[in-house]
């Protein structure tokens, strides 16, 4: 979702309410990126000026930049000529995505100038630009020459001009009337025929539109009945007048609690599909949409690296396994070693040194011929004890991969339980719990500085039964081992879901029987919170917590237990949201 030239006409109205604020700092987080921390009676407040290609936008912020210690040029040039500025107007290029931030301040002879700072906010070609009282360019974050642009070059010199107008209409300054003729023109669909017509609207608020003026019907613009029509000219004048007026709704459109798009005015496109959230400012939106989006981009490169550690690592277990395996079944010949001895012991006096095999009567098997393969530069006795020697490895051998596999097993389901975690995880915290997870197992080095103060351990997930239980969740392996050795009470219920990975679930009893509805809902949400969660007839074990026992030594999350009884359960992620109490 790019910011439209009509959402910055809010933004534009915003910053017009703090004219004859001063610039106090210039700060330049990043290249693209500039904050102005402004002071105004009463207040202050950072506007961030970003001219990134996927989030260029212009607001306040309530998050403090992480200046570099040495500041960039371009910072050092806005501080030279903007330092104590007073902001005296804020103009937008009709309703195009352009704003452009008047201030005046003193030059070198100590004159009163006017400088101006221009945001253009147009995707991969969005800029910041500094010009100066006599309409020249200073410089800008992106400088742009013939090579890049045949159109307009931006460059230290050069007059300031306007990115090119596209062929559309202003709302502000265009009657009802030319608007409806030019919409209703062209052939295309309605939200198509809006979004080609009217200057500074976005996908999101053309589609709006048409939703209002079809009730969610797909229309050709050219077939609108009179009272669409008339519905067409009733939206777009009440859009024209939210502007004016400044009585925006500012809302977030979320898809299962991610920010997806945003708009000044109230959506109802996506019926319950989506939810949405409302907002006080255009700047409050902004600073929470993109803060958010950020996380979730933070979040993912963060779960990615650990989730292509977790693959390597099993991808290291299974080859070992694999070779364990086979050294096992190796193993497994020892019996045949102890035969060869025996056979050979027993006739000696039939053998010479330098034989390379002999054929001798197996009298374990009635004596049926046998072939045994020798080594001519051993004694016929040497061979034989070749042979024990072998058998005694064989069982020696047996013994330690049978319990290195099984330790194996162990570490692959440790490690699937991980996965399951890091996948289902909401928040950096979570994350993080698991990093030092891992790193307290050894899969990863510890950290040199301790948790960051601001990423506070997430508690465990907590559900309200419709009987009144308490049901608690972890959120990971570190969370299930408390929750089920610490937290809960040997008459509390304890479930998990069988042989699959996922979170322990307990039912706090408080001294009360634990009814069967209650019992379910706690399957459904252990089912639910594991890898099976988009399967169906889900088998959860449950029993109470006395017989849950976790063995010395075993890996975070894993116990043992009886006396349980197993549920067949469909997840429904409904049912959960409703009984979710944080």
């Amino acid at each position: 979702m790019a910011l439209d030239g009509a959402f910055l006409h809010t933004i534009q109205s915003e910053l017009t309410a703090r004219i004859g604020a001063r610039i106090d700092k210039i700060h330049q987080p990043s290249r693209e990126e500039i904050v102005l921390i402004l002071r105004w009676p009463g207040g202050s407040g950072r506007l961030l000026l970003s001219a990134s290609a996927s989030n260029a936008r212009i607001h306040f912020t309530s998050f403090p930049p992480e200046n570099p210690k040495t500041p960039p040029m371009f910072c050092m040039l806005l501080r030279k000529h903007l330092g104590s500025g007073k902001l005296i107007a804020v103009r937008q290029l009709e309703l195009d995505r352009v704003l452009c931030l008047d201030f005046e301040t003193t030059n070198e002879l100590g004159d009163l100038v006017v400088m101006t700072i221009a945001v253009e906010i147009m995707g991969r070609h969005s800029n910041i630009i500094v010009i100066g009282p006599d309409g020249k360019i200073l410089d800008a974050v992106k400088r742009v020459d013939n090579t890049m642009s045949g159109v307009r070059m931006v460059l230290p010199g050069l007059t300031y001009t306007v990115p090119p107008l596209q062929n559309k209409l202003n709302l502000l300054t265009t009657d009802d009337d030319t608007l409806l003729r030019a919409v209703t023109s062209k052939q295309a669909e309605l939200s198509k025929a809006v979004l080609q017509t009217v200057q500074g609207f976005s996908p999101i608020l053309a589609r709006e539109v048409a939703f209002y003026v079809s009730k969610g019907a797909d229309l050709a613009a050219q077939e609108l009945t009179e009272e669409q029509r008339e519905r067409l000219r009733f939206s777009l004048s009440r859009i024209r007048e939210l502007l004016k007026t400044g009585q925006s709704v500012f809302t977030t459109v979320l898809e299962e609690n991610t920010p997806k798009d945003f708009s000044f005015i109230n959506i109802t496109q996506y019926g319950n599909y989506m939810k949405t959230r409302r907002f006080e400012s255009a700047s409050e939106l902004l600073d929470h949409f993109y803060a958010e989006r950020d996380r979730i981009a933070r979040m993912k490169q963060r779960s990615h690296d650990l989730l292509k550690l977790l693959v390597n690592t099993t991808d290291r277990i299974s080859r070992k396994l694999e070779i364990q395996s086979s050294e096992l079944a190796q193993s497994e010949r020892r019996d045949e070693y102890r035969v060869y001895g025996d056979l050979l012991n027993s006739n000696l006096y039939r053998l010479e040194k330098g034989m390379r095999s002999v054929t001798l009567e197996n009298f374990y098997e009635d004596n049926q011929p046998v072939t045994i393969p020798l080594d001519p530069l051993r004694t016929p006795a040497q061979n034989a004890q070749k042979y024990y020697s072998e058998y005694k490895k064989a069982i020696t051998a047996e013994r330690m991969l049978t319990g290195l596999i099984e330790q194996a097993k162990q570490e692959l389901l440790y490690i699937d339980s991980v996965f399951d975690a890091v996948s289902r995880t909401s928040s950096e915290s979570e994350l993080l719990e698991i990093r030092e997870e891992l790193a307290e197992q050894g899969y990863i080095k510890k950290g040199g500085r301790s948790r960051d103060k601001a990423l506070k351990p997430q508690p465990p997930l907590k559900y309200k039964s419709a009987d009144g239980f308490t049901i608690l969740c972890g959120r990971n392996n570190k969370q299930n081992d408390k929750l089920t050795t610490k937290t809960a009470r040997g008459n509390d219920l304890w479930c998990h879901t069988k042989n699959i990975p996922g979170s322990h679930v307990i039912v706090l009893s408080e001294g009360r029987e634990i009814p069967d509805s209650t019992i379910e809902q706690a399957c459904v949400i252990a089912a639910y919170n594991s890898k099976a969660r988009e399967s169906s007839q889900v088998p959860v074990d449950y029993t109470l917590v006395k017989n849950v026992k976790k063995p010395n030594g075993a890996k975070p999350g894993m116990v043992i237990f009886v006396d349980n009884r197993t549920a067949y359960i469909t997840p429904d992620e409904e049912l959960v949201s409703r009984l979710r109490v944080n």
